[in-house]
């Protein structure tokens, strides 16, 4: 088996990073090195979002901030994205403009599985951990307020629902996608699935990408962007807190698949002989 849920250390230690990253620390992961060069680099309006976040890993920040999506919808133009919300493109492109060494998400082409294995040890690790001990917390803040904020129920039913789907979706990924990636980068060779093809199965990935996204976006406006009311007590301020933290987390996750693992597969897979 080439990808397993791992082990409770690799868990806890990847849940520490991302609430250092929250935190404003710097968490440091296999596939990012920092740029020494030093010169601050010119952000064009017409550059893709998810380009921007891939040269410089510290700019995922600022377009949060923006409230601009850089995983999904990352194949927009920092123009395109920033006119649609009403914000000053000019204006953004200065503020992704970030001084000091930068942290660039560098993949080799003959680097997949390393970079799948980074998100399993990273991201997935992150989500086994947090997913069920939020699920929690959402349940007893929905039981002790609900009367008073109504709007809990529907956090609740959305968090169940993108539960769920990132369960099917983290199995399906660790069982049968990453390790023909890797017999696919091993061998050279297309890749025979049973029951699919690894384009279907790549797409698959894509299509459940879109909808978890979805379900993440709606939980930031059922929470008006994760604000606690005056009313909320410490683990009504703990479950936004935490919420969050994984919006933050799978927006950065879904851009190192949907960005650049998955596409570069698929060029991989074509440039080998795989049929489309």
């Amino acid at each position: 088996m080439f990808l397993i849920r791992v082990k409770a250390h690799w868990r806890h230690r990847a849940y520490g990073r991302h609430i250092a990253r929250l935190a404003g620390r710097d968490p440091t992961a296999s596939q990012i090195r920092p740029h020494r060069k030093g010169a601050t680099m010119t952000v064009l309006t017409s550059s893709l979002l998810s380009d921007l976040v891939t040269e410089d890993l510290r700019r995922a920040s600022v377009l949060e901030a923006y409230g601009l999506e850089y995983c999904c919808g990352g194949q927009r133009s920092l123009f395109e994205a920033a006119t649609a919300r009403g914000l000053d493109a000019q204006l953004v492109a200065r503020a992704l403009e970030l001084p000091g060494e930068s942290a660039p998400l560098r993949v080799t082409s003959a680097d997949l599985a390393g970079l799948a294995h980074d998100i399993v040890d990273t991201h997935h690790a992150y989500l086994w951990e947090e997913l069920p001990r939020l699920q929690v917390l959402v349940a007893t803040v929905v039981s002790a307020h609900a009367e008073r904020h109504p709007e809990l129920k529907r956090i609740l039913a959305v968090y169940d629902r993108l539960v769920a789907d990132l369960d099917v979706h983290l199995t399906r990924e660790e069982r049968i996608v990453f390790p023909a990636i890797a017999q696919l980068e091993r061998t050279q060779t297309p890749v025979r699935m049973r029951g699919t093809s690894f384009v279907d199965a790549v797409q698959r990935l894509t299509d459940e990408h879109d909808i978890i996204g979805d379900l993440v976006g709606q939980l930031r406006r059922i929470t008006g962007g994760y604000t606690t009311p005056d009313d909320g007590c410490s683990s009504y301020a703990a479950m936004m807190l935490r919420l969050h933290v994984l919006e933050t987390d799978l927006h950065l996750h879904v851009h190192k698949e949907g960005n650049i693992l998955l596409p570069r597969a698929l060029e991989l897979h074509y440039r080998v002989g795989g049929l489309r």
